[in-house]
């Protein structure tokens, strides 16, 4: 997923899904996903969380998707695993899409899992629920 490195920089907007207006959380995954895989994403970060399969921590790899609870509620940020507990995100208002470290005591403590949406071997997206 290193292609969504070429969004750095690119600043929040809520409801954004672009890099000319600015990308929230998960319209930064979905065009990542999109240009990277052309997968379709569903478009809030707790639709995402229903995608795929879910991962330890330990297990992660990166394209995985990463999930906070940094609202009042479940998978309310999602971000993409890069290796190295990095993951790349479009945090909130004010930020920019940025890389930032897991293991920071911000994003541990709001840790709420992780989906593995691509299989390992073929490539091949996985689109079924969580299970």
């Amino acid at each position: 997923m290193n292609s969504g490195l070429q969004y750095l920089g690119i600043r929040y907007r809520f409801g954004g899904t672009n890099a000319d207006t600015g990308f929230d959380c998960s319209g930064l995954v979905r065009r990542v996903f999109m240009d990277a895989l052309g997968l379709n994403l569903p478009r809030t970060a707790r639709e995402m969380s229903n995608m795929g399969e879910r991962i330890d921590p330990a297990e992660l790899k990166p394209g995985d998707l990463v999930f906070f609870k940094t609202m009042r509620h479940t998978f309310s940020h999602v971000g993409i695993y890069m290796g190295d507990n990095q993951f790349l995100h479009s945090p909130s208002a004010g930020g920019k899409v940025r890389v930032e470290d897991m293991t920071d005591s911000y994003w541990r403590t709001r840790f709420n899992g992780a989906r593995r949406l691509v299989g390992e071997e073929s490539g091949a997206q996985v689109t079924q629920p969580v299970r």
